[in-house]
């Protein structure tokens, strides 16, 4: 399904990347050399650490890639990878979370239901995957497709099968942004509850949302318990500078803990329904008449007062950058705390990057991923949920796309998957994801993952539960 022929993909990895991370094509693919040896045998790759698992064999790796693709010759850093190697014989998912890399085992679902191999990227500038010292301004959407298209190139004369980009979240952006800038590397993508901010000072689809999300009921319950923290500002922000003093926390990015507790408390409605259940959660939310030890705890529980905190926002420093360079934010204030918010618009990516940081935000960044996207798109599947923040942004495309869909799954949060659509939209997406993948299930007419459910390996990330993109 990729136009690019295979001997083509071969002699680009012989002069495409014959500089920094380059090839030794014999030794990469000699059918009789041990998985190890023909990875390592890539100029730039090293290993890390090989783990056991169980059917798989499962590698940490470095990878030398340029800091910047346009002019290599100014000097390269090494960006993580893993790779959960089943087989040359297998289909290979393409796994990006947008942020740090997970140094353990796991299988995303497309992985699980092709019976994959998985190759998992560490975005750029997330630690240890960074430039020293750090220019910020190669830090950009073509910059990480770039690495992530140099690895698909460094890998493919070894797992020359299928191929199948993902990404959940900002993840699930990566994969799109990637789809863009090289179009012809996947046979397919599938990008789960992935924003699409094209105007980033239009946020009425977020304001909307809130008023329409689940019961009413259950939002009259939130919106209430949220504003009742807020009330208690005073205990609450006590409370916060006692407990940062003894966890040694700091507020120099937030700027004090009272505009720390602003930006977490904010957000609490948000993180609500973006990870929790009405269903199963919304009757233990506290009423405004509880203690404020319950609020403080649920609150904490929701929000985390840690990510006020500069020791709880540093390691985002990469996604506040892009946010506030290209990808853009929901810089949504509800309205209903217009009467003890005391900090408009501190909420927004440069509150959270380091002020000798420079950032200058691209307005045609995103315009021109969502034009592709919606003209151009081919074999892509976006999974939304009904109940996600996050989703109510998202991804459409046009009549000119091709083999290209977007569903949402019914009463889900961030947690959205194929698992979870309706009985056709299922059969449809799986059906899809095998089609790309080359592969077939045991049954046709009801197509079904290729793998049983596996308690080790196809767990949640919990790392993943936070309240970005």
């Amino acid at each position: 399904m990729r136009r690019t022929s295979r001997w083509l993909l071969s002699l680009t990895v012989l002069i495409g990347t014959a500089g920094v991370g380059g090839a030794t094509f014999n030794a990469a693919t000699a059918a009789d050399t041990d998985i190890k040896d023909r990875i390592l045998a890539i100029k730039g790759m090293s290993i890390i650490e090989e783990k056991p698992v169980d059917g798989y064999r499962f590698f940490l790796l470095n990878y030398e890639q340029p800091v910047d693709h346009r002019n290599p010759e100014k000097g390269t850093f090494k960006q993580r990878l893993s790779l959960l190697h089943k087989s040359e014989k297998s289909p290979t998912v393409f796994f990006t979370s947008g942020y740090g890399l997970n140094e353990e085992p796991r299988r995303s679902e497309p992985t699980q239901m092709i019976d994959g191999n998985q190759v998992s990227m560490e975005y750029r500038y997330f630690t240890p995957s960074r430039p020293d010292p750090a220019d910020w301004s190669k830090l950009d959407i073509r910059q990480a497709a770039d690495d992530q298209h140099r690895v698909f190139t460094a890998l493919n004369d070894i797992y020359g099968k299928r191929w199948i980009s993902t990404g959940g979240s900002k993840g699930g952006m990566t994969a799109t942004y990637y789809r863009r800038f090289h179009p012809e590397d996947m046979d397919g993508t599938v990008a789960y509850v992935a924003p699409n901010d094209v105007n980033n000072k239009e946020d009425s689809a977020y304001y909307d949302f809130f008023e329409e999300v689940g019961s009413e009921k259950c939002r009259d319950r939130l919106n209430s318990t949220q504003h009742e923290i807020f009330d208690r500002r005073g205990e609450m922000v006590d409370r916060l500078k006692k407990w940062a003093k003894e966890g040694k926390y700091t507020f120099k990015l937030a700027g004090s803990a009272d505009k720390a507790f602003e930006l977490v408390a904010q957000d609490l409605v948000w993180g609500f329904w973006q990870y929790h259940s009405e269903e199963e959660e919304c009757g233990d939310v506290p009423t405004k008449d509880a203690e404020t030890g319950e609020l403080w705890d649920w609150a904490n529980e929701i929000g985390g007062w840690e990510a006020g905190t500069d020791q709880g926002i540093e390691y985002y420093t990469p996604y506040y950058y892009q946010a506030g360079t290209q990808m853009g934010s929901p810089d949504y204030e509800s309205p209903l705390l217009d009467d003890v918010r005391k900090y408009p618009g501190l909420n927004t990516p440069r509150t959270y990057v380091p002020r000798d940081i420079p950032m200058k935000f691209d307005r045609k960044a995103m315009k021109d991923i969502d034009s592709w996207v919606r003209k151009n798109a081919s074999r892509m599947l976006f999974v939304n949920g009904e109940s996600d923040p996050w989703s109510a942004e998202p991804f459409s495309v046009g009549k000119g796309t091709e083999e290209s869909y977007v569903l949402e799954a019914p009463g889900a949060n961030h947690g959205a998957n194929i698992a979870g659509l309706g009985k056709d939209d299922k059969a449809k997406a799986t059906a899809a994801l095998l089609k790309w993948a080359g592969v077939k299930s045991a049954d046709d007419a009801q197509p079904k993952r290729m793998t049983k459910y596996d308690a080790e390996l196809d767990r949640p990330d919990e790392r993943e539960r936070m309240l970005r993109p």
